[in-house]
């Protein structure tokens, strides 16, 4: 997610949290890029997973099963 969205995300936070109302347009953009956010959150953890290994005490190696 590119770092632009992210700021617009903190901004959006810090006049919530000042107590300024945001506008219906506003809101509808606010929750647009946290979902964005939060795909690209997961993402992320998901590739992560994907190239973590578990180590047996033997020495062998296998993948994380995936989860239904």
């Amino acid at each position: 997610m590119e770092q632009s969205k992210i700021d617009r995300i903190n901004q959006f936070a810090r006049r919530v949290k000042a107590g300024e109302a945001l506008t219906q347009a506003e809101l509808a953009e606010r929750d647009a890029l946290r979902s964005e956010y939060i795909a690209s959150v997961k993402a992320s953890l998901t590739g992560h997973l994907d190239n973590t290994y578990i180590v047996e005490p033997d020495g062998t190696k296998h993948r994380l099963p995936k989860k239904k």
